[in-house]
């Protein structure tokens, strides 16, 4: 078995036991800061964070994909949407993404033709992401379907005054009684708290911006607690 396949393996061993932390971006130096943490463990992305970069036209596009994924390493799998709203096109669509990288999983968005994309997807060994979800009955259908990662927009249901780790909560619960095998990816993240909530409610992996993530750092005690002890250690060293 080569080095890269090994990875995958443990990679989604452990994907069985611990929530994972993928980055939430197009920005690589945020990807590379994320990835010098220690923590991270996959990448997605979306048209709007590619625009934010700058990134435009098809080669660039391509290129950056491969560009995150040299940086994330084996085994991390990286998100990359297709853009076509049909059957077809997301199928097409799908397969030259899929070619650009052993890391590349297929983001395909929660309608008919998606879901129709997404189990042909799973007919022919190709890695999928359902994105735009906001109800138990489609995290259902993307994982009849055979999704890989089903894609529950919490903040963004939170703005409808709608409860997003409530949802979060109830897909995982559905998916345990049920057996299916489809990983709850918590997306749209404002916050570490977000964080935190997906963890208790059942997510198997968090996306967020460098910011949320960083965040979970922060705590006034422990900058209060750090500067106690080295100003103890100059008192007593001098």
């Amino acid at each position: 078995m080569g080095c890269y396949k090994i990875d995958v393996f443990l990679n989604q061993f452990l994907n069985l036991i611990f929530m994972q932390f993928f980055i939430d971006t197009a920005n690589l130096d945020h990807i590379r800061e994320a990835a010098e943490l220690g923590i991270l463990d996959g990448v997605t992305t979306n048209p709007s964070l590619m625009a934010k970069e700058g990134i435009s036209g098809q080669d660039a596009i391509m290129k950056h994909y491969r560009d995150i994924c040299d940086i994330v390493g084996p085994g991390k799998d990286v998100s990359a949407e297709v853009i076509s709203t049909d059957f077809k096109g997301m199928v097409e669509e799908g397969k030259r993404l899929a070619e650009l990288h052993e890391n590349i999983v297929v983001k395909v968005p929660m309608i008919k033709d998606g879901v129709k994309a997404i189990a042909h997807f799973t007919d022919i060994d190709i890695r999928t992401n359902c994105t735009l979800v906001f109800s138990a009955g489609q995290a259902i259908l993307a994982a009849k379907a055979g999704a890989t990662y089903l894609s529950p927009f919490i903040g963004r249901v939170d703005d409808i005054t709608w409860d997003g780790i409530s949802l979060i909560k109830e897909i995982s619960e559905i998916y345990i009684m049920q057996g299916y095998q489809t990983a709850i990816l918590a997306a749209s993240i404002r916050t570490p708290l977000h964080i935190v909530q997906s963890a208790k409610a059942g997510a198997d992996v968090v996306t967020c911006p460098l910011s949320a993530i960083t965040g979970l750092l922060k705590h006034p005690l422990t900058d209060i607690g750090l500067a106690n002890f080295l100003a103890d250690h100059k008192k007593a060293n001098g």
